[in-house]
């Protein structure tokens, strides 16, 4: 090695390069055969393609996880609000007895000696009804000679009925209906003729 030191990298000027003929074949366009693609580009292919199904299935989940979890809060709010109108109906219901025994007792009072003792226990159940009615209370309307119906109605005792006109209608009403909301709480106590 150390006698080759001085090696020297200019070409040497007695090389002569070699040309190449400007005839070389061309390929037959109708002979030609379509490119096959290189093993590594249809690998790339199918990932692409892999990967493109892929997104799009974890969108699918994504989409509806998102739809599965608003219906979530939808219902656990729906169940929410319907536990705090339970809740207030069961109270209101407990007070219906209450209120029974303030109409039976203004009933008793009404036309006796003592007038200023019954308006006093008037106004309170009117107070006290009032109060009712603002958190939802609703007196379910039942007139006399009205048609029985087994939905709205719960049927406590049947009389002879005086005429044939009669029969299958109500003749009493012994405890009044009420609705919470649109829901019945207590279906009004009646007197059917038969």
């Amino acid at each position: 090695m150390s006698g080759n030191k001085s090696v020297s990298k200019s070409k040497p000027e007695n090389l002569k390069y070699k040309k190449t003929s400007s005839k070389t074949k061309k390929p037959n366009p109708s002979v030609a055969k379509p490119k096959k693609p290189s093993p590594s580009a249809s690998g790339e292919k199918n990932e692409i393609h892999n990967l493109k199904e892929d997104l799009k299935a974890e969108k699918d989940k994504f989409i509806r996880l998102f739809a599965e979890f608003e219906n979530y809060k939808k219902r656990t709010s729906k169940e929410h609000i319907d536990l705090i109108d339970s809740a207030g109906k069961d109270v209101i219901l407990s007070f219906l007895p209450i209120l029974d025994d303030f109409e039976r007792a203004m009933q008793q009072m009404k036309g006796g000696e003592n007038n200023t003792l019954f308006q006093g226990v008037e106004l309170i159940y009117n107070k006290f009804f009032e109060t009712l009615k603002i958190k939802g209370l609703k007196v379910i309307e039942v007139e006399k000679e009205s048609e029985f119906d087994s939905e709205i109605h719960e049927a406590i005792s049947q009389v002879p009925s005086p005429n044939e006109k009669m029969k299958g209608k109500i003749i009493d009403v012994v405890e009044k209906g009420y609705k919470v909301g649109e829901k019945t709480i207590r279906y009004p106590k009646v007197v059917i003729a038969n």
